[in-house]
């Protein structure tokens, strides 16, 4: 049963995308708040039939913390649904990703229409200093930047090797950052197309403040994001 569900959620997952960006692309021609309403609704749209077709719902708790306005987001990464339920969960989401997915047919032309941060891997010093300068500009325009600290998805109870890009964006952007704990690896893996039906957890957790040193900054990020993601994990199994 866990294989049909799956199966079918999958078909759900790869017809949304052309029927969202080819029936909505007039929003492409429109200001970016209108684009963004179209991802947005894309995400809700998955988030439905992942609950109603593979049996896998999501919670968000730590709604305190959540924020509202203009801020830095660092998130744990498990797998493609923690990019598609923060689309959902935040008011005006900007993520930074590869400048590789930017050609992409329907996902870069929306993710370049709403100003995603891309981010070319390989430029090192370059790609730090355009990354953070365009999470300024966004910043400035009210947006939520997410990062995902650890630069690639990690499997349920690994450990992450946390990069420093994030550190550079924070002490750039001169302000606190919200940090994001989930177990949602254990019901989406990265691999694969099985759904395993049950309940994943979006936790915002008490943010680091504006204004800490990068080692120490760093230790909070992982410090805090780790341990939380780890007890969701240990929580719902």
């Amino acid at each position: 049963m866990i294989t049909l569900r799956s199966l079918l959620f999958t078909l759900w997952l790869y017809l949304s995308m052309p029927l969202f960006a080819v029936g909505l692309s007039p929003a492409l021609l429109m200001p970016v708040p209108v684009a963004l309403k179209v991802v947005r609704a894309w995400a809700k749209f998955v988030l439905f039939g992942l609950r109603h077709i593979a049996g896998v719902r999501v919670e968000v708790r730590g709604l305190e913390y959540r924020p509202k306005g203009a801020a830095l987001v660092a998130s744990k990464h498990q797998g493609m649904l923690d990019v598609v339920a923060l689309l959902a969960i935040l008011p005006e989401p900007c993520f930074v990703l590869k400048k590789e997915l930017m050609p992409l047919p329907f996902f870069g032309w929306f993710a370049w229409k709403t100003k995603m941060i891309a981010v070319n891997r390989e430029g090192h010093a370059t790609a730090l200093r355009d990354m953070t300068r365009q999470a300024k500009a966004r910043l400035a325009e009210g947006r939520q930047i997410i990062i995902f600290p650890e630069g690639t998805r990690t499997a349920p109870g690994e450990p992450g090797q946390y990069k420093p890009g994030v550190a550079a964006i924070y002490r750039d952007l001169e302000a606190s950052c919200a940090l994001v704990a989930t177990n949602s690896g254990e019901h989406w893996p990265a691999h694969g197309f099985k759904r395993i039906p049950g309940k994943v957890v979006f936790e915002f957790l008490p943010p680091a403040p504006a204004g800490l040193k990068r080692a120490a900054f760093m230790a909070m990020v992982e410090g805090r994001i780790e341990p939380a993601s780890q007890a969701l994990l240990e929580r719902l199994r």
